[in-house]
């Protein structure tokens, strides 16, 4: 229960500072961000959410968020060396 609580002030005063600081959140988060995903306008509540969930969690359980990012990353590697082998055997023939 302890947990949960924790990660519902988290929640509640990251999204607080979020939604009142857009306009020096914005800028930072614009340029991490593809072209297509950037924050236009109405994408404050949006983001604000979601960085409000991955930081509480975050705060709350951050070997776990850890863990998830190692494995995507090897995930990411193993994807993009397989297709750039699959390039190379393209290009070869």
């Amino acid at each position: 229960m302890t947990e949960i609580v924790i990660w519902l002030i988290a929640f509640a005063a990251i999204i607080a500072v979020t939604m009142r600081r857009w306009a020096a959140v914005s800028p930072g988060l614009d340029r991490m961000l593809p072209a297509v995903m950037k924050t236009h306008g109405d994408n404050a509540v949006v983001w604000s959410l979601a960085l409000a969930v991955l930081g509480a969690t975050t705060l709350v359980r951050p070997v776990d968020v850890l863990l998830t990012v190692i494995v995507i990353a090897i995930i990411g590697l193993v994807v993009a060396k397989l297709a750039g082998m699959a390039s190379g055997k393209l290009d070869s023939r």
